[in-house]
């Protein structure tokens, strides 16, 4: 009864978020910040400062300095206030969508990063949308209060009428455009000013705590500010919608904060206000049903494999969600997909490439296991007498396509091995085609800039240079037979269009120009089933 009482109290502590934006919104910024405030981090370092050697904690991956953008997802763990977070920060480009999806799977809830000057930008849209189909909260922070932007209620009214969801402001800035002095907490009825930057957010902000009819507040932000801070909340509470915890745990209602993780304006009261409003760790759904965290069955699932994250030790790991009962190092457990017991070894929580062994663990908590290629993306680790599998992963088809080989054949080893690791973190989709040799690989990503970072990291970790040419392909569809038969290029009428390649499965896969060439084959070949994912 004591281990299951720990096991429920251990879970109610948890708080398990990614951090989805557009890129440039400030991100990894508030990543930073929410580490500085937890203790994780005592100065916090700036990716845009290119003049110092400090860059953003989270942005471990050379490219990821060199280019200042997030390129992979990273994961951070620190203790707040007697609660544990998990913070998922995840690429902002939408050239690693991908990597972002899969990371949102292993999360409780997600934070929306909105840029003050801009509002709602495209690649926010798709991530929430993403988020609003899995039903999870949503927690808005409305970054770079400290420049000119968008008026706070011109910004509610984008998000209700482009994202399609209410808002609850939970704080409300006081001042001017571009020049705000501080938050009004609208559910402790006060005033929050902050003292000058002096650290350029390198250290916490200093703020003081004033009640409304404070008559230093009113002379420090003076007759105007305080004045239009009043008819603001007057109107929000009049003709704006009401707090409720139910809606916002559904994902129908998103708490809203202001404030900048540039300057550390508004994070300490972000990152308190989400602790106590977000939800623990909930229950998962399997093939046998719901999971529930406070199950004493351990349960796990694969969402991220990351190879070199050390370059010394040429490591690979890959990271499990932990979605019940408790992981104990060393522990055996039932492998689903290759239907084999396997022993978790060196498992570590990071601080981005600080790293430390892990003895226990709870759902919640994301570990990251010595892989030593055993692993793949959405494989299902659970105890050895309660065998089951997580819901699959969605599977998301590429839209562009190269063919590539090593330029030096005598790195072809190199070369290979690289391609395999980079496909199993899901980096890229890997194809073959027919006939094309063991060392030419058709590579599929979702956007120009995979193809970038493949080349720099087979160079870069696994010393092989590469021929990348691009091939005049969009669109990829995997074929079947209702029959069963076989599926072969002499099997199927006109294809000469496309280019027929088979992926690491050895499933058949059709690639073509447009919805057009689509078309084609269709007409040609009427029984033919065609999916954007594999059968």
């Amino acid at each position: 009864m004591d281990e299951k009482m720990s096991l429920t109290d251990e879970i109610k502590r948890r708080r398990t978020f990614a951090i989805i934006s557009h890129p440039d919104a400030g991100k990894t910024t508030l990543t930073e910040k929410l580490l500085l405030y937890g203790g994780a981090i005592h100065l916090a370092g700036s990716i845009k400062s290119r003049k110092t050697a400090r860059h953003a904690v989270s942005d471990w991956m050379e490219i990821e300095k060199q280019r200042g953008i997030s390129v992979t997802s990273s994961v951070l763990q620190f203790d707040y206030d007697g609660c544990r977070i998990n913070i998922l920060d995840t690429p902002g480009h939408q050239d690693f969508s991908e990597d972002t999806y899969r990371t949102l799977m292993a999360a409780d809830s997600a934070v929306m990063i909105i840029d003050a000057a801009k509002g709602v930008e495209a690649q926010t849209k798709k991530l929430f949308k993403v988020c609003k189909e899995r039903g999870i909260p949503i927690f808005t922070f409305v970054n770079k209060l400290d420049r000119f932007g968008k008026a706070p209620l011109d910004l509610m009214d984008e998000i209700e009428n482009i994202l399609g969801i209410r808002s609850y402001p939970m704080n409300w800035p006081i001042g001017t455009d571009g020049n705000y002095l501080g938050v009004y907490d609208r559910r402790r009825d006060c005033a929050e000013l902050f003292a000058a930057d002096a650290s350029h957010g390198q250290e916490e902000r200093i703020s003081e705590t004033f009640a409304m009819d404070d008559a230093s507040m009113h002379e420090r932000v003076g007759n105007e500010a305080y004045q239009n801070l009043l008819d603001d909340i007057t109107l929000l509470n009049e003709a704006g919608e009401g707090f409720d915890l139910a809606k916002i745990t559904s994902g129908e209602l998103t708490p809203m904060f202001f404030g900048s993780a540039m300057t550390n304006f508004g994070v300490k009261n972000f990152l308190e206000e989400y602790i106590r409003l977000a939800p623990p760790p909930s229950p998962r759904k399997t093939s046998v049903g719901e999971i529930d965290p406070a199950s004493c069955d351990f349960s796990a699932f694969v969402f991220k494999i990351q190879a070199n994250m050390n370059p010394a030790h040429r490591d690979r790991l890959a990271f499990i969600r932990i979605c019940s009962g408790k992981f104990e190092r060393n522990m055996q457990v039932w492998h689903e997909r290759s239907g084999k017991a396997i022993k978790l070894k060196e498992p570590q929580q990071f601080l981005a490439q600080d790293r430390q062994i892990v003895e226990t663990a709870y759902p919640g908590d994301i570990v990251g296991l010595f892989d030593p290629g055993v692993f793949g993306i959405g494989d299902t680790l659970t105890a050895e007498n309660n065998k089951f599998a997580f819901a699959d992963f969605p599977v998301f088809p590429p839209e562009k396509f190269a063919r590539v080989s090593a330029k030096d054949t005598m790195k072809r080893k190199q070369f290979a091995k690289g391609i395999e690791e980079l496909t199993q973190e899901g980096a890229i989709q890997l194809f073959r085609q027919a006939g094309a040799g063991t060392d030419n690989f058709v590579v599929g990503a979702v956007g120009q800039l995979q193809f970038e970072v493949l080349e720099y990291r087979l160079k870069n970790e696994y010393g092989a240079d590469i021929i990348l040419n691009p091939l005049p392909f969009e669109t990829a569809r995997y074929l079947r037979f209702p029959d069963g038969r076989e599926v072969t290029p002499a099997a199927l009428k006109g294809i000469d269009r496309g280019m027929f390649v088979t992926d690491r499965r050895d499933n058949p896969v059709l690639l073509v120009a447009n919805e057009w060439a689509l078309g084609w084959i269709r007409e040609n070949n009427p029984d033919l089933l065609l999916k954007e994912e594999p059968f």
